[in-house]
């Protein structure tokens, strides 16, 4: 017999948000940068319409590994970033 795991609280969510958003400062290139954070706000407006605790545990549950992976590439983008900054991160 299954049992059903409930639903993650607006706590839960929230923090995934707040995540996606501090994962996403973490890319030195600003298109990279602006592009997670669109991505992620764009993602959870999506989102928030849904009422099925089956479905927002499905959306929590793809959050979460979005997040693995966003992480992932933060760490590659690092590594092999370029060494010349981008115009929109230059202050005059």
């Amino acid at each position: 017999m299954a049992t059903a795991v409930p639903p993650p609280s607006r706590k839960e969510i929230l923090s995934l948000f707040r995540s996606f958003l501090r994962s996403a400062r973490t890319f030195s290139d600003y298109n990279i940068r602006e592009y997670t954070k669109r991505r992620a706000i764009d993602a959870f407006h999506h989102n928030k319409t849904l009422s099925n605790p089956s479905s927002v545990s499905a959306a929590f549950s793809d959050g979460k590994y979005q997040l693995h992976v966003a992480k992932r590439q933060a760490l590659v983008y690092s590594i092999y970033s370029p060494t010349v900054k981008s115009i929109m991160d230059i202050n005059y």
